[in-house]
């Protein structure tokens, strides 16, 4: 069962995986004034049906997109109300809930969306 509906390709996402996708060096504080270095481990957003799980979720990107995924976190998001004024009256409405997964890939693997079009 499909529980992938589509990427998040939005310009927030796109900032997330690059600042994750490069290697950082940091210093520690202590008396050697030592430097370590932080390995790049990209981080991908999908947006996925509700009833969908880490595990469910974990195998279909490593399936689909052939990578290794280390973590994967859920974000579930309800459904905003929304009215308005018409002619005919108010009208009210609800946006639907959605579920947000962002998934952290193995070092050294990548995710690409466009290489289809």
């Amino acid at each position: 069962m499909a529980f992938i509906i589509k990427p998040l390709v939005t310009e927030k996402m796109t900032n997330i995986t690059e600042k994750s996708s490069v290697d950082r060096t940091y210093r520690v504080k202590s008396k050697k004034g030592e430097e370590r270095t932080k390995k790049a481990t990209p981080k991908y957003g999908f947006i996925v049906k509700p009833e969908a799980n880490k595990l469910e979720i974990k195998s279909e990107v490593e399936a689909t997109y052939n990578v290794t995924v280390i973590n994967v976190n859920t974000l579930r998001y309800a459904g905003k109300r929304s009215s308005r004024y018409t002619r005919a009256g108010l009208v009210k409405g609800q946006k639907n809930a959605f579920k947000k997964a962002i998934v952290t890939l193995k070092e050294g693997d990548t995710i690409d969306f466009y290489s289809n079009i």
